[in-house]
C-alpha cells in the first residue's frame, strides 16, 4: 500500500476548507513562504504527501497538477526583515494569513499544519501536527510553498552565487555556514538567527 493512500480526501463532509502550510522556517536567510490550497471534496492523489518526502522533481510535476486541479491555491511571503522583527512563528502565520486574504473562495474551516495560529477573521481552523502527511489539502499546500521557495532562492543564488543557495535553499548546511562566515551576510540573511546574527 503506498503511503499516501492514508491522506484523507478533507476534514469534514460539508465545509469548504483550505489547507495551509509554510516552507523555509529553519533556514538562515530567504522569506517564510506560506501556501493555501482549497481542493475539491473527491480529490486523491497517488504520490501527493508531505513535500519533503518528495523528490525535487516529483514536487515541480505535482505543484502544476496542484495549480490545474485545485479550485484555488494562493501563495504569500514573509519577508527577512518581517522574521527578525515578529520571529518566525509569527511571520509564517502572517504569511499564512496573507494567503487567507487573497483568497476569492471563502473558506469554512483553514487545516493548519503544526500546532500553532492565530485566528484569521472569526474563520474556524484545526491545527494538526504533521498535517502534510494527512491531509491533501495541507500536503498540497506543502508542495506549492516549498516549490515556490526554491524558485527564489535560485533566483537569489545568481545574485549571490558564494553561498549556493541553489543547493541549500538557505539552509544551515555547513556550505552556507562557512559562506557567512568568509563573506559575511546579505541582506537576505535573517539577522536574529543563530548563525547570522554572530557576524552582523
Amino acid at each position: 500500500m503506498k503511503k499516501s493512500s492514508m491522506l484523507l480526501s478533507s476534514y469534514t463532509s460539508n465545509l469548504i476548507e483550505c489547507g495551509l502550510d509554510e516552507a523555509g522556517r529553519g533556514c538562515l536567510c530567504g522569506p517564510v513562504v506560506a501556501a493555501g490550497v482549497v481542493l475539491p471534496k473527491d480529490f486523491k492523489h497517488e504520490i501527493l504527501r508531505d513535500s519533503k518526502q518528495l523528490s525535487a522533481n516529483e514536487r515541480e510535476k505535482l505543484a502544476e497538477e496542484i495549480k490545474e486541479k485545485a479550485i484555488e491555491w494562493t501563495i504569500a511571503e514573509s519577508t527577512p526583515t518581517e522574521i527578525d522583527t515578529y520571529n518566525i512563528l509569527n511571520a509564517s502565520i502572517l504569511a499564512m494569513h496573507r494567503c487567507i486574504e487573497k483568497l476569492q473562495t471563502q473558506p469554512e474551516l483553514l487545516l493548519i499544519d503544526g500546532n500553532r495560529f492565530h485566528p484569521y477573521n472569526f474563520i474556524p481552523y484545526e491545527c494538526v501536527i504533521k498535517g502534510d502527511d494527512k491531509f491533501f489539502a495541507i500536503a498540497a499546500a506543502s508542495v506549492l510553498a516549498k516549490t515556490h521557495r526554491d524558485s527564489i532562492m535560485k533566483n537569489l543564488a545568481e545574485e549571490f552565487p558564494v553561498y549556493f543557495w541553489e543547493k541549500n535553499m538557505g539552509y544551515p548546511t555547513s556550505v552556507h555556514r562557512k559562506a557567512i562566515e568568509n563573506n559575511g551576510i546579505t541582506i537576505w540573511h535573517r539577522k536574529t538567527f543563530r548563525g547570522v546574527k554572530e557576524f552582523i
